[in-house]
């Protein structure tokens, strides 16, 4: 409905917590928000795997506490997902769980693999039956095909055969495995919880258990954890750039959270200063888009010395779907969401902070319904660059000839929203702003707005096959 990037996946894994189902449904909870088609739990009592997975919300798909009873052991997986590999689907759902001449294994993903195509032809020549169309299964089956004796030999050999974003939680019968790729696109952390250990895509997980955080898993370790306690690997030979998405900061993750070795909701602040320095604006106050779009409001109002105000209420209680009425209403998709104040609007000269645009649609809704609540100038500052590329690194993004700002400038696009003026933080704006508050060697991958792609596509040399043009 609202016309933004979707949300990748969220993992969450525990170990040796005698309520590691019931944890593992409220850490879920807390990572909703990085996907809502569908979620699931694999546990372990030590013997075998047992799964219940659904399409949904976490709240829907675990509505009966009985559920939780099929669901014993003190080690578990789970996974919220958001498609961007194969279909919104039920046969998609994960932690994906098969039994092979090993055992049985489950595995949550939070990425994209970019060679999932190749992989998967290669395999289905020599055999092997895919039972779904999500890129995860790739890996189960280089898993079970693996020669390597040990279970942990058999993840490295299969993960060298896979290029792209994978932050991976492996569930057996009395192991569990959480890994990051080499380039570190996608967080993953590491928490301790009454002698159990516990991992999550975002520290706001942690929270809600009351896990004590420990810290980020690194890109490239595999942390091991079985009866015996942890070790850590490091496994991958090749040596690449540290890349991790700077989408995670703009949009994905939650503003609580800790990821990368960073606290969100300050960096997400420093970038709607870096705004208010670069493109100042005479105005009489500043509003956000809600929610995301709050702290770099909040931000931006500190640096200008603008009062900031809740000028466009958002409605928490909207679902995906709707029932559109039969007499049209302007607008009614943002108006479902988003209602603006009139008493804060009128007569007023409004920024406006959102942290994207990606088909324009919406923010022209959004200024709109801001004029028509009697605002008299409407200045829209976006806190983070123009998207122009897709990414292929976990985000669900539109292709090319979909984002408005591959094919318009800046002067059109705001010609279009029909904004007075509109103004994009620019990538060094970003970088600064992170560079602030953490390493300042880290490479973060911008390819969504510079077209930059950390690790190639192979056998894909025609970028048109991509939709990039």
């Amino acid at each position: 409905m609202f016309d933004k990037l979707h949300e990748e996946c969220g993992v969450f894994g525990i170990f040796g917590h005698p309520e590691a189902a019931n944890l593992t449904y409220l850490g879920l909870y807390a990572l909703q928000h990085r996907g809502q088609e569908s979620c699931g739990i694999v546990s372990s009592d030590g013997i075998q795997l047992k799964a219940h997975l659904g399409m949904g919300l976490v709240a829907d798909v675990f509505k009966h506490d009985d559920i939780f009873t099929k669901l014993p052991g003190s080690s578990a997986i789970g996974h919220v997902r958001y498609s961007t590999a194969g279909g919104n689907d039920m046969k998609n759902c994960q932690p994906i769980m098969v039994d092979y001449s090993r055992g049985s294994i489950a595995v949550a993903h939070n990425g994209n693999l970019v060679n999932a195509p190749e992989v998967r032809s290669a395999l289905e020549k020599s055999g092997s039956i895919f039972s779904t169309t999500a890129d995860t299964e790739t890996i189960v089956h280089l898993i079970a095909r693996a020669k390597s004796e040990s279970l942990v030999e058999r993840v490295c050999e299969s993960l060298q055969q896979v290029k792209g974003a994978y932050s991976l939680a492996f569930l057996t019968e009395t192991r569990l495995i959480a890994v990051r790729d080499p380039s570190g696109f996608r967080p993953l952390s590491l928490a301790k919880l009454d002698g159990a250990f516990v991992v999550a895509s975002e520290s706001c997980a942690f929270d809600l258990i009351e896990a004590e955080y420990i810290r980020e898993i690194e890109p490239g370790e595999m942390i091991v954890i079985d009866k015996k306690g942890m070790k850590s690997y490091f496994p991958f030979k090749e040596k690449v750039r540290n890349t991790p998405c700077i989408f995670e900061y703009i949009y994905f993750a939650r503003p609580d959270s800790r990821i990368f070795n960073r606290m969100v909701y300050p960096v997400r602040k420093e970038f709607g200063r870096q705004l208010a320095r670069k493109y100042p604006v005479d105005a009489d106050l500043v509003i956000a888009v809600p929610d995301s779009g709050m702290p770099a409001a909040m931000g931006f109002a500190e640096e200008a010395g603008l009062p900031f105000e809740l000028g466009l209420i958002r409605n928490h209680y909207v679902g995906r779907t709707f029932i559109e009425p039969q007499q049209s209403i302007r607008h009614f998709g943002v108006k479902l969401k988003l209602n603006p104040v009139r008493e804060i609007l009128e007569g007023k000269r409004v920024v406006v902070v959102d942290d994207s645009i990606v088909r324009g649609t919406t923010s022209r809704k959004i200024v709109k319904m801001i004029r028509n609540a009697g605002a008299k100038e409407v200045h829209v500052r976006i806190s983070s660059p123009p998207t122009s590329y897709p990414c292929f690194y976990g985000i669900d993004t539109p292709s090319r000839k979909e984002l408005i700002s591959a094919s318009h400038s800046i002067d059109e696009i705001a010609r279009y929203i029909t904004a007075d003026t509109l103004c994009y933080l620019d990538i060094a704006g970003l970088h600064a702003a992170l560079r602030q508050f953490g390493d300042h060697k880290v490479d973060f991958c911008d390819a969504c707005f510079s077209g930059e792609y950390p690790i190639r596509f192979p056998r894909l040399t025609d970028t048109n096959q991509l939709g990039l043009f």
